[in-house]
């Protein structure tokens, strides 16, 4: 059974850093697709980081472009999110997702995942 376990979130004042971790497990092989996403109370979830892992191409929010960086660790099977210069808009609850799917676009869209973490929260305070 596949499993995604996220940690590293906590609270952080603005303007600090987090790096967030999943543990992939379970997988007979790599994903073709790894993100990260966020969510907040009445809000959609939305799509913040991913990786196409074939390609190595990466997608970004427009909100965390240049702050916000996606790797993966293959020997590991860990996916991190190093987020940096961290907004109060930025608190949410964060997931880690999985998908199959082997085109290179949609990355960030949700439908496109069938495997998801419980999520680790990150508060930001200013």
């Amino acid at each position: 059974q596949v499993q995604l376990a996220e940690s590293g979130g906590g609270s952080v004042q603005a303007g600090g850093s987090l790096r967030l971790t999943c543990a992939a497990s379970g997988y007979s092989s790599t994903p073709n697709r790894m993100g990260w996403f966020r969510q907040t109370p009445g809000a959609e979830r939305e799509g913040v980081a991913s990786l196409h892992t074939p390609t190595g191409t990466t997608d970004y929010a427009d909100s965390v472009k240049g702050r916000f960086t996606i790797s993966r660790d293959n020997a590991k099977n860990t996916l991190y999110l190093l987020m940096n210069n961290l907004k109060d808009e930025d608190s949410a609850m964060y997931y880690c997702a999985a998908g199959r799917i082997a085109y290179v676009r949609c990355l960030r869209t949700t439908d496109e995942y069938a495997d998801w973490g419980q999520g680790t929260q990150v508060t930001v305070s200013s």
